[in-house]
């Protein structure tokens, strides 16, 4: 078990110092190919309508002149270890793990991702609750009901929460459920630790409407896999021995149906934990997303970075999690010693 970890972590290590690298030629390397000078990948990061003085200073502060390999070793350099910029007299420090330092709003990148951090994890895990007990119930309801009425409703449901982005449903659900109908408040996020109920009355629109879309997709997932797994031998040996349906059903057939679920429920809250860029800016959400957003809009380069390295650790984390949760939701998987 120790080893498998090891190793599990020795490859996610691997993947996100290539995640790195490749984002590192994507915001530096490829703007160079397309003939953009320093002084242009300079304005990427001072914002709008930046004097040429700023640019200057920026290209100097940021190395932005220099080799492509000198600029890979200072920005992972300034990952771990951190970074020092200058402003004439003024020196200020970006603390490890540095991610870049804005120079829109002159400040830290990171500390502003963990500022806005708490909004994005109260909306993913929130959905990821409701579209994993949502989904799976539904689909192992339309498997073992297949062909009925509800397995049609089901699927028919589940197909169009697939084709329908997130943007359209919330602002539909905004539309109707809050300022028509009035059934949910109109308010803004408060802090869990402050406000315990008004922080789930705020979050509760946006994680059902945010669940809808995956729902759908784990519905699908589920069902697929359990008319699978329904027609396997070891099920008719479970129910020639007397076995109870439902055990059957959750004990024998589920069990397995639900690895690939854990697979993709690992992707999907990386990537939201990352980011649920549309659902918190229709919602108003001030998370990561928006952030991010937000600064692509004002051409803040760093934070868009920052957060492009932050999601990939956290799909990263997510899939480790995934991988050691493997034998316990289904025993015929064995970690290998």
């Amino acid at each position: 078990m120790l080893n498998y970890i090891l190793r599990r972590l020795g490859a996610g290590l691997l993947l996100l110092t290539v995640v790195t690298a490749v984002t590192f030629w994507i915001f530096y390397v490829l703007p160079r190919w397309a003939g953009v000078t320093p002084q242009g990948m300079a304005a990427m990061y001072v914002g709008k309508a930046p004097t040429p003085e700023a640019l200057e200073a920026t290209v100097e502060r940021l190395g932005l002149d220099q080799p492509v390999a000198v600029q890979f070793v200072e920005f992972i350099r300034s990952i771990l270890f951190g970074q020092e910029f200058t402003f004439g007299r003024e020196t200020v420090e970006c603390a490890a793990p540095c991610l870049g330092y804005s120079f829109t709003t002159n400040s830290p990148v990171l500390p502003q991702i963990l500022d806005r951090l708490p909004v994005t994890m109260s909306l993913g895990l929130g959905a990821a609750v409701i579209w994993v007990v949502g989904g799976v119930s539904v689909g192992v309801l339309s498997a073992v009901k297949k062909g009925s009425i509800f397995d049609r409703l089901a699927m028919g449901t589940a197909l169009i929460g697939v084709s329908l982005p997130i943007y359209f449903t919330g602002l539909l659900a905004l539309s109707f459920l809050v300022h028509q109908w009035g059934l949910f408040p109109v308010s803004r996020y408060v802090p869990l630790t402050e406000d315990p109920v008004g922080w789930y009355q705020v979050m509760l629109l946006p994680w059902i409407t945010l669940a809808f879309l995956h729902a759908a997709q784990y519905a699908r997932q589920t069902r697929a896999g359990m008319l699978e797994t329904l027609n396997e031998d070891y099920i008719r040996t479970a129910r020639a021995k007397g076995l109870s349906e439902r055990k059957v059903i959750f004990k024998h057939a589920l069990r397995p149906t639900l690895t690939p679920i854990v697979t993709i429920l690992g992707l999907d809250i990386g990537m939201v934990l990352g980011g649920a860029i549309l659902t918190e800016k229709v919602f108003s959400l001030n998370g990561v997303g928006a952030y991010a957003i937000d600064s692509i809009v004002s051409k803040d380069l760093p934070v868009v970075l920052g957060v492009t390295l932050l999601g990939a650790v956290f799909i990263v984390v997510c899939n480790l999690i995934v991988d050691l949760l493997y034998p316990v939701v289904d025993p015929r998987v064995r970690l290998a010693k």
